[in-house]
């Protein structure tokens, strides 16, 4: 099982661990800083420092309970001390990405009752689709303003984790599919942007709106009679 770094403190960039396990070209650590990639957002990338080597991560990847980081060279020996280091510049861009989407999100369902049906992102760019039946350029343009609007008010962003139980209580969550969470997981890790949106969610995110800036909508087209795909741009 590996500790979860990233669940607690997105901001921790540089960290130590001890190797527990060894699988073909990655190997697991105690505990982990790196994100695995999910629900959109891509793995984290960086290196491990074992005394004076230094090895590339190529991809991190979850497997139950235990994340594994694929390394490019030969693995460390199971039990060394390791120092990992991310690439928080791409880190960074993927948490403000990753906290726009929520904010298109929230201003979308809060204003216009539209439920997001998909989404993938990249560092500063993302896409997102919602149950619309139409999509017209003014209309647009008058999302682009209200997402805007919800950077510059500077909500906090808080990060939670709720029993199951509890978790199902609140409608928000429902909407957000956590009904299709597996049996086993018994907390729910929650991303809430007070005042605007609260989501069952895994990934990493800034800890104020304002540090997201700028959005841009640069593109949206149809995916389907009532399924409407905006693509957003992170300045």
């Amino acid at each position: 099982m590996t500790t979860m770094l990233y669940h607690t403190d997105a901001y921790l960039s540089d960290f130590t661990a001890v190797v527990t396990a060894a699988e073909g070209n990655a190997v697991a650590l105690d505990q982990t800083a790196f994100y695995p990639g999910g629900g959109g957002q891509p793995s984290d990338l960086g290196t491990l420092i074992v005394g004076e080597q230094t090895l590339v991560i190529s991809k991190v990847r979850k497997t139950g309970d235990v994340v594994w980081h694929e390394l490019a060279g030969e693995l460390p020996a199971i039990g060394a001390a390791v120092r990992g280091v991310l690439d928080w510049e791409r880190r960074h861009k993927l948490m403000r990405t990753h906290t726009a989407m929520h904010i298109l999100c929230g201003v979308i369902w809060r204003d216009y009752g539209a439920s997001v049906t998909g989404g993938n992102m990249e560092p500063l760019r993302g896409r997102m689709d919602f149950e619309f039946e139409s999509m017209k350029q003014e209309f647009v343009k008058e999302i682009e303003a209200r997402i805007n609007v919800e950077v510059a008010a500077a909500r906090e962003i808080r990060v939670r984790s709720l029993p199951r139980a509890q978790a199902f209580a609140i409608p928000d969550l429902i909407r957000t599919k956590i009904n299709l969470l597996p049996e086993g997981i018994e907390q729910v890790r929650t991303v809430e942007i007070v005042g605007l949106d609260l989501q069952a969610d895994g990934g990493t995110h800034v800890a104020n709106t304002r540090e997201v800036g700028q959005l841009t909508i640069v593109d949206y087209k149809s995916k389907g009679r009532i399924n409407k795909r905006l693509e957003l741009a992170i300045a």
